[in-house]
């Protein structure tokens, strides 16, 4: 079985090492570090040589608040999912959540149990929304999403099929076998999404597909 690293990033030092010893107990993840800062974790990012798969980060921090961590990764490191949790959860505030290149958004009063199926979902597929944020986003996407500077950034008929396919969590392979072509033409297909579209990852796909109305609430999987 693979295990997923994890690293934990927040204010609450109680907090941080009972869910690390919950989930140091769970046979499918493994707690590498936990962080009080946004420096903390960037020293302990350089300080290890396994880097973590998943990092969960407190929304609530100081000076830059968890969103801005979570973007600041991405860019850094682009391989690793970050969960956004707060004790102040609002479904309103997915919008900014996701524009981080955060994976997932979720209260901080989530069960542990709950929350490990959320990393395992997160690292396998990509990202995690709860039907109450999917229609939120629904309701308040008002601006564009960054465009790129490419002549044209108008999809195929093929990248908004492989876009609807990728929204209801099918994997490159499974697309593949779907359209009858291979891994690396899904592959391909991919990377010219997210240059076309602006996305960071799969979470900022589906966003972009629920913006421009090609996927709805229906398509995407939970």
């Amino acid at each position: 079985m693979y295990t997923s690293n994890i690293a934990l990033v927040g204010r609450e030092e109680l907090f941080l090492k009972l869910l690390q010893n919950f989930l140091n107990k769970q046979p499918s993840v493994q707690c590498l570090f936990t962080a009080k800062s946004e420096e903390d974790l960037k020293n302990k990012i350089i300080d290890h040589q396994v880097l973590p798969d998943v990092i969960i980060i407190e929304l609530q921090m100081h000076p830059r608040d968890g969103a801005k961590i979570a973007q600041w990764l991405k860019k850094k490191h682009p391989k690793m999912h970050c969960i956004v949790i707060s004790s102040q959860y609002n479904a309103a505030l997915t919008g900014y959540i996701l524009k981080s290149g955060a994976n997932a958004f979720l209260p901080k009063e989530i069960s542990p149990e709950h929350l490990l199926e959320v990393i395992n979902v997160v690292n396998e597929k990509g990202f995690y929304w709860q039907q109450e944020q999917i229609e939120t986003l629904r309701t308040q996407i008002k601006t564009e999403v960054p465009k790129p500077n490419f002549v044209s950034n108008t999809l195929t008929s093929r990248e908004t099929e492989v876009l609807c396919l990728l929204c209801q969590e099918f994997t490159a392979r499974e697309i593949a076998e779907k359209l009858f072509v291979s891994k690396r033409t899904v592959e391909g297909h991919k990377e010219n999404l997210f240059a076309k579209t602006g996305a960071r990852n799969l979470a900022g796909l589906v966003f972009y597909a629920l913006q421009h109305g090609l996927v709805t609430n229906e398509h995407i999987a939970f």
